[in-house]
């Protein structure tokens, strides 16, 4: 999108981010908190948590060489976004007793983003 700026007599051309736009920015700016304990890029040797790669569609608590808790192990979560959602709003509720200490996004808008981040990122 773009705004038409008139200053002292000049115009000006100013483009606008579109909603996807921003949407992105937000998911990447949240994916730094996320990137401190997971990495993404496929083959990376897991951090504190597992490496995120390939994750939508996979089976939770099975990423090879990651010692998961028993909950994730047992758990019968396959990861799309709308497990996701309910995961980053509050992964204790999800599932008790994972050992990922993370308290979730409240906000709907911010998981969100992040979804969109991760699976283009994840991939």
């Amino acid at each position: 999108m773009r705004h038409m700026i008139i200053c002292a007599g000049l115009a000006a051309f100013v483009s606008t981010p579109t909603i996807a736009q921003a949407s992105d920015a937000l998911g990447q700016r949240l994916m730094l908190r996320c990137q401190t304990c997971h990495a993404v890029k496929k083959g990376a040797p897991p951090k504190v948590g597992p490496n995120l790669n390939g994750m939508f569609g996979r089976k939770a608590g099975m990423v090879p060489g990651y010692d998961y808790s028993d909950a994730m192990r047992n758990s019968k979560i396959i990861w799309t976004e709308k497990s996701m959602d309910d995961w980053l709003k509050r992964p204790a509720a999800v599932t008790p007793g994972t050992s990922m200490a993370f308290v979730g996004l409240p906000k709907a808008e911010d998981r969100a983003a992040l979804i969109a981040y991760l699976k283009k990122v994840t991939r």
